[in-house]
């Protein structure tokens, strides 16, 4: 099953960890801002699966992030979570008509959540609940883990397997090197950006024996993209 990624937009370190440990032990890949401005940043970066979006924001409300975000023409139609402590009817009417997906009242159980975020990412993306991933002559049977090119298996290191899983979600999309850091080494992890490079390598040395054609683009200054 692909992996989503869900945005995680909470200002106060404890809660957005709790929030974090429970998506991640559930499958969900995540990242974390810390303010709104960050988070828009982040969601034009990562393009979020899901955003869990608390509240009660510094610089900007999340009620005026989620309006911001309603109005983005890429990120118009990214599911939105407000998590809040206000529980007034009004407030949830507020949320829900500037553009929010579901309101989830702070307390609430961790199961609830995850049952929440499972539930509206059915609705948005069906295709979060397919078993395999394909572009061209290239898919990935993700409950087996196994690759196959023109239906022959293919092996693939643990690094070079989730490269190839981000690229075959987004086929023809270009990934700068630091986003593909981000996305298979996870973020505040220290690697060079060259790292990437070495394992592109391997990956196009697994995809193109028998000289096939070779479907991984680099972009000069820009990154790698799956064609």
């Amino acid at each position: 099953m692909k992996t989503a990624l869900i945005l995680i937009v909470e200002d106060e370190a404890p809660q957005a960890e709790m929030i974090r440990y429970n998506l991640e032990r559930s499958n969900f890949r995540t990242i974390v801002a810390a303010s709104a401005t960050q988070a828009l940043l982040l969601a034009e970066e990562e393009a979020p699966d899901l955003i869990l979006l608390d509240w009660m924001l510094p610089e900007m409300s999340g009620i005026e992030v989620c309006r911001t975000l309603r109005r983005h023409r890429e990120l118009g139609d990214v599911p939105i979570i407000m998590l809040t402590a206000r529980g007034e009817e009004e407030d949830k009417v507020k949320g829900l008509e500037t553009g929010a997906d579901d309101y989830l009242i702070k307390p609430y159980y961790p199961s609830e959540l995850v049952a929440r975020v499972r539930a509206i990412l059915r609705r948005s993306q069906p295709s979060l609940s397919k078993d395999e991933l394909t572009a061209g002559d290239i898919s990935i049977d993700l409950r087996s883990h196994r690759v196959y090119r023109n239906g022959e298996e293919i092996h693939l290191g643990p690094k070079e397997y989730r490269l190839l899983c981000v690229f075959l979600e987004q086929p023809g999309r270009v990934f700068s090197r630091e986003q593909l850091l981000d996305r298979v080494w996870g973020h505040g992890i220290y690697v060079e950006e060259r790292t990437v490079d070495v394992h592109i390598r391997r990956l196009r040395k697994a995809l193109n024996q028998r000289d096939l054609v070779d479907r991984i683009r680099t972009i000069r200054g820009a990154g790698y993209a799956l064609d």
